[in-house]
């Protein structure tokens, strides 16, 4: 299977994005964090991703007689390098990002639907802004947001942290110009 076809799958993105930057994950600990996916469904994806070599199983351990594996995602494995992105078409990338927009729906929808949820009070931002830029100074702009979430990558949980999910979508406005 492609990379492309592997990771950009609805379901796979969202088991990915949860076990981003996290210790290792059971497969019942995944359904805690992603309730809305079927038993089932988790178990398929998780091992089209274990085959693919995309996720690692990071522990074994016995659990009254059941083998209870805990996995990681393998980042070298979790993204579609620049040959395969350019090798896609633009079906392709429409379905790509139909996959992306609905996994940030879900994740949305999910944060809405606990009882608790705030999002003034909880930093939720959704935003966009046209910024005219040669691709010298839009390499630069790319390179230093990217720097600024990957600096911050890795950082655990607790002790006043709380994860966030950062997603960033960038398109040329070519209607705006005329081209």
């Amino acid at each position: 299977m492609p990379t492309a076809d592997l990771l950009l799958h609805p379901v796979r993105m969202r088991i990915l994005q949860a076990l981003f930057d996290t210790d290792p994950l059971t497969t019942n600990q995944l359904r805690d964090r992603l309730p809305d996916i079927a038993p089932a469904t988790m178990y398929r994806h998780i091992a089209l991703l274990t085959d693919a070599g995309v996720l690692e199983v990071a522990e074994e351990t016995r659990v009254r007689g059941i083998v209870v594996r805990s996995y990681r995602v393998r980042g070298e494995k979790a993204v579609i390098d620049p040959a395969a992105r350019a090798a896609m078409t633009q079906e392709d990338h429409r379905r790509a990002f139909t996959a992306f927009v609905t996994s940030l729906l879900a994740d949305f929808e999910r944060y809405l639907g606990h009882e608790d949820a705030d999002p003034t009070a909880d930093g939720v931002i959704y935003r966009q802004a046209a910024v005219c830029l040669t691709d010298d100074e839009f390499a630069a702009m790319i390179e230093e947001i990217e720097q600024a979430v990957v600096t911050r990558v890795g950082q655990a949980e607790g002790e006043g942290r709380t994860r966030r999910i950062v997603s960033l979508v960038v398109l040329p406005d070519r209607t705006a110009s005329g081209q």
